[in-house]
């Protein structure tokens, strides 16, 4: 039980981080968002939006605090991680 709960927790994440970065780049970019993503690829900056689309993460991980489902907000907090690893590895590499 504590393993679905971490994995519901981790989806909810990654989903969220998803909905970040297309909220961010919908609100404040002029392009779309195929044109957004690609100029972050071509111009290196593809991290800065993933980071601050993680930022969306603080709304299901209070929720599940705030719900005292613990297990899910770990799994919110281990997709912030990962998320985070990743981006630092697609910056070093």
């Amino acid at each position: 039980m504590i393993k679905q709960n971490l994995f519901i927790g981790f989806i909810t994440g990654i989903a969220a981080n998803i909905i970040g970065v297309i909220l961010y780049i919908t609100l404040l970019s002029k392009a779309d968002i195929d044109a957004t993503l690609n100029d972050a690829v071509e111009n290196d900056y593809l991290g800065k939006i993933i980071a601050l689309g993680a930022a969306f993460n603080f709304l299901p991980f209070f929720v599940f605090l705030k719900k005292k489902q613990n297990y899910h907000a770990r799994g919110v907090l281990l997709a912030t991680i990962c998320v985070a690893v990743a981006v630092a590895i697609y910056k070093f590499v």
